[in-house]
């Protein structure tokens, strides 16, 4: 008889601590252009950092919670084990503990918005709503193929030039400003937030991609479910595509040297990403998949972050 889970690896089960360093990777870039500008503010950065956090573990709570009070979780599925779903945690606790997290991740904003103002208190507002709305309230809009778009805005765009911005505000010397000040935010951040949107974006494609036929029989209409497989593999090697491109955009403008090509070095693990994804359909090897992917991000941010600060 299989043993149940002890309560800290059930809650580790339902914050899916695989997911934590891609919320990581977008602040990387981030914090390494704002040295790059001369901005880097370190208590800044590690609370951005810690709000980007508290935002994923709060997604995934509330994702886990809702899912499963709609439905859509089942024991058909292939992915992690949902605790709400699978009863190892009440809903109750599950949605508390969502409350929790987005509760630390306002607190740790707090100075964030301080030194950043209206901008930011809107972000932060924003990235919260959208997490729940992903799979909660009335439009869940991740059961409507619009799943892509929140992670591509939030965990890659806005992560990486909001932590650009509040290090530069800090810097600039700005307190609550209403708009974005002259100095804090400019074209080549929000190229820079690119590749980090892209494969943020790339994760979930695998998540849906696996989850196709249980997502298509309990009515969750995912991009996945709209594209099909052969559709989604496009849509995941088009996003490992934009990520490769940009670091050549820096080069060519002239904005970097050949150290913003560092990220290439990523490209084998990129191809043993793709290979898994174009040819498997099972839960499996597609979580194996998901887990690639993820390390690709932080790999690459790692990489890129490096180029701008050589």
């Amino acid at each position: 008889m299989e043993s149940k889970p002890s309560p800290f690896r059930k809650w580790l089960m339902a914050i899916r601590p695989q997911t934590l360093p891609a919320a990581a990777g977008p602040v990387i870039v981030g914090t390494a252009l704002a040295i790059d500008s001369s901005y880097f503010a370190p208590l800044v950065a590690f609370l951005a950092l810690l709000g980007a956090e508290f935002i994923q573990i709060g997604t995934n709570l509330a994702n886990d919670y809702f899912d499963a009070a709609k439905g859509v979780d089942t024991e058909d599925r292939d992915g992690y084990t949902r605790v709400t779903q699978s009863g190892l945690i009440s809903p109750n606790h599950v949605r508390i503990a969502t409350a929790v997290a987005y509760g630390l991740a306002a607190a740790a904003g707090v100075y964030l918005v301080y030194l950043g103002g209206l901008p930011i208190l809107i972000v932060g507002i924003a990235s919260i709503i959208s997490g729940l709305a992903y799979t909660g309230g009335p439009f869940p809009f991740g059961y409507y193929g619009l799943g892509e778009l929140f992670v591509f805005a939030f965990f890659g765009v806005v992560a990486v030039t909001g932590t650009y911005y509040v290090q530069a505000v800090k810097h600039l010397g700005t307190i609550f400003p209403l708009s974005i000040p002259a100095g804090s935010f400019n074209t080549d951040v929000l190229l820079a937030s690119l590749p980090m949107a892209a494969l943020s974006t790339a994760i979930l494609v695998v998540n849906n991609l696996r989850d196709i036929e249980t997502d298509r029989e309990t009515g969750k209409t995912t991009l996945a479910v709209r594209l099909g497989y052969r559709g989604s593999r496009a849509e995941y090697f088009f996003m490992l595509i934009l990520a490769y491109l940009v670091p050549f955009y820096f080069l060519f403008a002239g904005r970097e040297g050949l150290s913003i090509l560092l990220p290439l070095a990523t490209i084998p693990y990129a191809y043993q990403a793709w290979k898994i994804v174009k040819n498997n359909k099972t839960g499996k090897k597609l979580n194996r998949a998901l887990e690639y992917t993820g390390k690709l991000l932080v790999l690459y941010a790692l990489f890129f972050s490096t180029g701008f600060l050589i």
